[in-house]
């Protein structure tokens, strides 16, 4: 490593550390003006503000959000400033190439992709949980939700439950029905007035139930006040309060992708949208830096205003279409990995063609 490589990487992280505290600032802030009268309203004291919902929840959220862009932006700004100072000149001018320069920006990079791919794995899921659960009860109590109804789902290939309504507080269901097939021929069905979770014993407990079995041509029909019995399903499989996927960790997610591929309740795209941008996003953070240096390791008329009004307006685009392409797989059923992959890979082909054109 060269001198010239630790000053930039100085540089870049103590730009990077700087920028990241200006923005958690302003996002306080903001965010506190914007929900102090629900605080007040729902009687959350300053102390769970600030120490639960902030410094546990809602700021690891959106520093791991907006982590490439804000290192997008301090690498612009110190890199525009370098530009400014007449120091990328003598670097080339002195033997070294613009690729070469560029080993210290990919090695910042490479650490920040890796923070962030780590917090998306083993952080972000429990600090989103705390985030998610204060919003519940002291931001907006009334969007959620504790009762899921006319739910269909699909256990195995045989066998399909629907539960006309459960609720997620008691773990109680009403209307409950479980219908067992061979092939395409039903075998039974269970009908019952109520289901309750056992959370002790791990099981469920059916109330008030009538089994139809069915054999070719000939029935026989049974009747109880309660059985208890295993299913693979949980309380849990039904709560359908906002972000709930974000909450979950890497082993949770994985165990829901695999039931739902199972039991299609329509969920899909959801899951993995969140599992491919927990994997694939942290990588933004090279392609940004490519276009961050090449855009401002140039001396321009106008200076650092410049290259910053560009970096942001850059950042604007990508979170616009990072935004449309998750839509259109929410709502149009477009391949969640396409959408995870469509403002990268249109980034990364800027990032190619501003590494062409800077100056060598």
């Amino acid at each position: 490593m060269k001198i010239i490589d630790r000053y930039i990487i100085g540089k870049y992280l103590t730009t990077f550390v700087f920028t990241v505290c200006i923005f958690c600032l302003v996002i306080v802030i903001f965010d506190f003006s914007e929900k102090v009268d629900d605080f007040n309203k729902n009687r959350a004291t300053m102390a769970q503000v600030f120490t639960l919902y902030y410094a546990v929840g809602s700021l690891p959220f959106f520093i791991n959000m907006l982590t490439p862009l804000l290192n997008f932006i301090a690498v612009i700004f110190f890199t525009s400033k370098m530009a400014d100072q007449t120091e990328i000149v003598p670097i080339l001018n002195g033997g070294m190439s613009f690729y070469r320069m560029l080993r210290p920006y990919m090695f910042c990079a490479g650490l920040i992709c890796g923070m962030i791919l780590l917090s998306n794995l083993y952080v972000i899921p429990y600090t989103n949980k705390v985030k998610v659960d204060f919003e519940n009860v002291y931001v907006k109590p009334q969007k959620v939700s504790t009762t899921s109804t006319s739910t269909h789902m699909q256990l195995d290939s045989n066998t399909y439950v629907y539960m006309g309504t459960f609720e997620t507080k008691t773990a109680v269901g009403y209307n409950f029905a479980i219908e067992k097939f061979d092939g395409d021929v039903l075998t039974e069905k269970l009908m019952a007035d109520r289901i309750t979770w056992d959370s002790v014993a791990s099981k469920w407990s059916i109330h008030n139930y009538t089994v139809r079995h069915i054999d070719g041509l000939r029935e026989r029909m049974e009747a109880g006040e309660q059985r208890d019995t295993t299913l693979d399903m949980r309380p849990k499989d039904f709560e359908i309060y906002e972000n709930v996927f974000t909450t979950m960790s890497q082993a949770d997610l994985n165990e829901r992708i695999l039931k739902e591929e199972t039991r299609g309740t329509g969920m899909m795209n959801e899951l993995l949208l969140e599992k491919y941008k927990r994997f694939i996003n942290p990588f933004s953070a090279f392609i940004l830096t490519l276009i961050g240096v090449s855009l401002s390791s140039k001396k321009v008329r106008g200076g650092i205003g410049v290259s910053l009004g560009v970096g942001i307006g850059l950042s604007c685009i990508y979170v616009v279409l990072e935004r449309f392409s998750t839509m259109f797989s929410v709502k149009g059923g477009l391949d969640p990995l396409i959408s995870v992959l469509i403002p990268n890979v249109l980034f990364l082909v800027l990032s190619i063609y501003l590494m062409i054109k800077a100056p060598k």
